[in-house]
């Protein structure tokens, strides 16, 4: 098998463009596989033609061995070889965007925005290096099987940059072949890449945060009122509110009235429970009621009637004892007086009664 530059083995094409072959190699030093791209003169250039052109992607893939970022593909070195430049760049494991649409179809909506959220966020970081992306195509992105989106195809100098907006531009029809729905969120974006939006071409810092924010599933929208969030909870003051049963509070304390502590699903108008009331039974909610939300209402017991009927009937029951002790006291009251009670006093030796035997004593 062919080495290049004493060091690098080849061993199969990776892919095949108007600007090289890509190779996947070994790396002898090392012991680790990397991509290794061959330079290609396009057909037709004159031969004092090629010498410029090699000398401009050599300092291209110098540029990029000087940019660190995840979405820009790492360049590990750069070789010439029959005077031509031999870019050694990481092997990133994945299909490319091109293969991925042919296999599979379009991407939905939020996929394609994560795609263009990280190629956009590589864009920015090379063109900050002073490496634009003269047109990034989907041949030039790699999903790569760890998560990662990749953008390869770099190579271009200052003096073949067409500016960011032709870079977004590019963007714009990258989403638009990649994605499967235009007419949601994302393609207000697309339009904003393309130019083509009402508010006219979009910033890329605009345009990154737009595209994470659609891959995220947008904004959580407010669903009741303002300060409520998607999925019901509501704050006010540092307070909670949760459905169901859970506590409101408003201020960052529970809320309460007349000493009683009131829940979401409170009858309207519940008052405080007296102090001393039974405590409700399982299930049961403060305010009087149990079950689940539209369940049966329970009142809670009048207490007030009950204590005024045993105060009555206490009262009742003392006047007839004073009655009957009254009356007992009397004139004529006695043994054998009529109304009269027993003596409970001991009897005497010798007391008898009426038929003449012993008196037992009576509790």
């Amino acid at each position: 098998m062919t080495v290049i530059a004493g060091r690098y083995r080849l061993l199969d094409v990776l892919a095949e463009g108007a600007t090289g072959t890509v190779w996947r190699a070994l790396d002898e030093t090392s012991g680790h596989e990397v991509a290794l791209k061959e330079s290609r003169v396009p057909p037709g250039l004159p031969a004092d033609g090629a010498p410029p052109l090699h000398a401009r992607r050599e300092r291209g893939a110098r540029a990029v061995a000087r940019v660190s970022h995840p979405s820009v593909v790492r360049v590990l070195d750069v070789v010439s070889e029959d005077g031509r430049p031999w870019v050694a760049t990481e092997l990133v494991r994945g299909l490319t965007l091109a293969e991925t649409l042919e296999a599979g179809g379009p991407l939905p909506s939020r996929e394609a925005a994560r795609v263009g959220a990280e190629v956009l966020a590589g864009l920015r970081a090379a063109r900050a290096a002073g490496v634009p992306h003269r047109d990034v195509e989907p041949e030039d992105v790699i999903l790569a099987n760890d998560g990662r989106v990749v953008v390869t195809g770099f190579g271009g100098t200052p003096e073949d940059d067409a500016g960011p907006a032709a870079e977004l531009r590019s963007l714009g029809a990258l989403l638009e072949t990649a994605a499967d729905d235009r007419s949601g969120p994302l393609g207000a974006v697309i339009d904003a890449l393309l130019g083509e939006g009402p508010e006219g071409p979009v910033t890329a810092d605009r345009a990154e945060r737009e595209l994470r924010r659609v891959a995220g599933g947008g904004p959580r929208r407010p669903t009741g009122g303002a300060g409520a969030d998607e999925g019901g909870s509501k704050t006010g003051g540092g307070g909670s509110r949760t459905g169901g049963g859970g506590s409101k509070t408003g201020g960052g304390g529970s809320r309460t009235g007349g000493g009683g502590s009131r829940t979401d699903g409170d009858a309207p108008g519940a008052g405080p429970v007296p102090a001393g009331a039974p405590a409700p039974p399982p299930g049961a909610r403060e305010g009087g009621t149990t079950g689940t939300s539209g369940g049966r209402k329970h009142k809670a017991p009048r207490r007030v009637p009950v204590l005024v009927a045993g105060i009555v009937g206490a009262l009742l029951i003392a006047g007839a004892l004073v009655y009957h002790a009254v009356r007992d006291d009397g004139p004529g009251a006695g043994p054998g007086a009529p109304g009269g009670v027993t003596s409970t006093v001991p009897a005497g030796s010798g007391a008898t009664g009426a038929d003449g035997a012993p008196t037992a004593p009576r509790s």
